[in-house]
């Protein structure tokens, strides 16, 4: 599941603030975890409450920052957390790449602001039913956080990657669903041409049986008529 980067980065500031921490994640790359000079701490006590959202932004060691492109994407491509193993904008360029091709390889995924949707494409593609339907919450914590507009830019440049993301998820989606909609269309459409062919059958199988038995009606009463002349 992907979401709007922007209300995915202040959910996730709302929920450190509130005291979440990451400190059972290993973050295996490569087959080892990164060093502490390679994945520094944003804070120095046990968890990070009651960060500011300007604190949360100006840690350039932020994991939340494009957090769905890192973790969509093959790290060991660009060295894992060795932020000196590549240049910063070939690093930048190898990951969305990698991230957008492990996207559309998945054989399902689905998007936060569009449940129904996502709903929609789960059940074709796997051919299961839910239960009940999805439910689009559009009040969310992070909607209810009141940003200017300088806040709002910062966090679309400190997302970057994932801004470029979600816009080639989103456009992936819908060409997913309307691919998936006209599916449906064609099954319906071909179900309905059936159905309407076993009528037509039905009806001259009926139309057959009926005219057979008023022709076997019409000897019968001639043959008595010439027994009895």
């Amino acid at each position: 599941m992907l979401r709007d980067p922007v209300s995915r980065y202040l959910s996730e500031w709302k929920h450190v603030q509130r005291g979440a921490t990451w400190k059972t994640s290993l973050h295996m790359c490569d087959g080892r975890s990164p060093t502490p000079d390679e994945l520094p701490t944003c804070y120095p006590g046990d968890d990070w409450s009651g960060v500011s959202l300007r604190e949360f932004m100006d840690c350039s060691y932020n994991l939340a920052n494009n957090r769905q492109v890192r973790m969509l994407a093959d790290l060991s491509l660009v060295g894992c957390y060795n932020l000196t193993f590549m240049n910063e904008s070939e690093r930048n360029t190898i990951l969305l790449q990698s991230a957008k091709s492990n996207l559309k390889n998945m054989a399902f995924f689905g998007l936060t602001e569009f449940q129904r949707k996502t709903q929609f494409l789960f059940e074709r593609t796997f051919n299961l039913k839910f239960i009940s339907p999805f439910t689009q919450f559009n009040i969310t914590r992070a909607s209810n956080v009141e940003i200017n507009e300088g806040a709002r830019q910062r966090i679309e440049e400190l997302n970057f990657l994932d801004m470029q993301l979600y816009e080639f998820a989103k456009d992936l989606f819908q060409q997913r669903y309307h691919h998936a909609k006209q599916l449906e269309h064609q099954r319906d459409r071909q179900k309905r041409r059936e159905e309407r062919r076993l009528q037509r059958e039905h009806r001259a199988h009926r139309w057959s049986k009926e005219d057979g038995a008023t022709e076997g009606t019409v000897t019968e009463d001639y043959n008595s008529q010439v027994v009895r002349w």
